[in-house]
């Protein structure tokens, strides 16, 4: 029986043999709406708790990452531990795995071994390049992702302007957004496998960290299979719309504007107090202001050069024109909007004195909202509970496995 809770996907049990980001980021989604998510970590538990910034050493991005999972920690490698996770998978509904492709199939746990105990299981593999293909078997994390996808060569500086290396996004993008997509595979299997007349099958989910990657950017290989088109940076703004890009305030922040409509661009000239300029032939039209976007962006600037930042939020909010201060984790804190949403909200984590802040539940459901039911747990937290809930363990066979090192 999995846990209840008022979530959308109260009743779904996932079974999550997984480490760093992409699989426990795609698991915690799920638990978040209200799925049972048991995690199998290794007896010093998943690398990423020693990520991030530390109190008496514990990991405050933990918190988060394995908030809402039962975690169990298990010896994959011990030859017992194949039963074990074989007797989960019968209560399992979906397993989550980002190992390298075969890793699984070499600890005696390939696929057709789990259909054995459950032959509908859906089964999900996020790894760097699939599970098929000439690369299949190259090593890769999420960065690596990111740059044969194209992101990296996006994120750069404009061509010419530096020689630095092209700019990381600033977090884990590639294994995140590979997480959303196992997501979105695993609810539509187990939607044709359970729905009223659906056929009962599991299947398998093949998601690569390039192609996740690859597939959010837009134009880009349409421009270059039409035209020969090479898309490339563009700094703070957006190639194809003007103007939209961050500008310096006079206090050293960053405001973003984005007045790339006629009626937009017309307030925003109003408000620098540029009126002329509305219909003129180098500002007639969307076209004409990205062709001419440099003196466009040097007239912006200028202005938002002479006020402060929240003086400048307050009159493009008053002007209705789309912009906002760059926030910082500071800003984000203290937004009201946020906090009107609980998109920040304080949790209680035993492993800390004080509440951690925490990111809400995405997506908002109305009528089952999903909640923060408890901080992400300690190693082998749950491993008693789980094994003696789901296999029937006794204290004496628990305590067996402990001693030979099985489970933690």
């Amino acid at each position: 029986m999995a846990v209840a809770t008022r979530g959308v996907l109260n009743g779904l049990r996932i079974l999550e043999i997984g480490h760093f980001v992409a699989a426990p980021f795609a698991t915690r989604l799920l638990a978040d709406l209200g799925a049972d998510v048991i995690k199998v970590e290794p007896l010093a538990g998943d690398p990423a708790r020693q990520w991030g910034e530390q109190v008496d050493g514990h990991s405050l991005w933990w918190s988060i990452h394995g908030r809402n999972k039962r975690v169990i920690s298990l010896d994959l490698k011990h030859p017992r531990a194949r039963d074990i996770v074989l007797g989960l998978v019968r209560h399992t509904d979906a397993l989550i795995e980002n190992f390298r492709p075969g890793q699984l199939a070499k600890l005696g746990l390939g696929a057709e071994v789990l259909r054995t105990a459950r032959p509908d299981l859906v089964i999900a593999h996020i790894s760097g390049y699939g599970q098929t293909g000439p690369y299949r078997d190259r090593a890769a994390f999420g960065v690596i992702g990111e740059a044969i996808g194209g992101l990296r060569h996006l994120t750069d500086h404009a061509p010419g302007t530096s020689d630095l290396p092209p700019v990381r996004v600033g977090v884990s993008i590639g294994d995140s957004v590979s997480g959303l997509y196992a997501v979105i595979g695993v609810l539509g299997a187990l939607w044709q496998r359970d729905r009223a007349n659906g056929d009962g099958k599991g299947r398998t989910i093949d998601v690569a960290l390039t192609e996740s990657i690859l597939s959010m950017m837009e134009g880009m290989l349409p421009e270059y299979g039409a035209l020969g088109k090479v898309k490339q940076p563009a700094g703070g703004g957006i190639a194809t719309a003007a103007p939209t890009n961050a500008y310096p305030t006079a206090d050293n922040a960053w405001i973003l504007i984005a007045a790339n409509s006629e009626p937009l661009f017309a307030r925003l000239m109003q408000l620098i107090g540029r009126p002329e300029l509305i219909g003129v032939p180098e500002y007639a039209g969307n076209q004409q202001r990205v062709a001419n976007v440099a003196a466009l962006d040097a007239l912006i600037g200028t202005w938002t050069r002479r006020h402060p930042v929240d003086a400048l939020v307050q009159m493009l909010e008053d002007a209705d024109i789309p912009s906002s201060k760059v926030y910082t984790a500071a800003d984000i804190a203290a937004d009201p909007q946020y906090r009107a949403r609980g998109m920040v909200r304080d949790i209680v984590d035993p492993n800390f004195a004080a509440p951690v802040l925490h990111t809400g539940v995405v997506p908002h459901v109305v009528e089952a909202p999903g909640d923060v039911r408890w901080a992400g747990p300690a190693v082998g937290a749950h491993t008693d509970a789980v094994l003696g809930e789901l296999l029937g363990l006794d204290p004496a066979a628990l305590a067996e496995l402990h001693a030979e090192r099985v489970i933690g």
